[in-house]
């Protein structure tokens, strides 16, 4: 009685132990993110510079 006792813990736990096997790991791909550029962006400082120069115009 005591080894099929003994024989069923061993199964068991040889069972549970060899379940999942060994397998790749998965490795998630990099995310990454671009900045979109503002179309905003693209004509504020050239009218900066125009309103400077116009107030430097205008001052003398």
């Amino acid at each position: 009685m005591k080894k099929l006792v003994l024989a069923a813990a061993l199964t068991a736990a040889a069972s549970t132990a060899f379940a999942g096997g060994m397998s790749e790991p998965m490795v998630e791909a990099p995310v990454v993110m671009e900045e979109a550029a503002s179309s905003s962006s693209n004509f504020v400082v050239p009218l900066l510079i125009l309103a400077v120069v116009a107030a430097a115009v205008a001052a003398d």
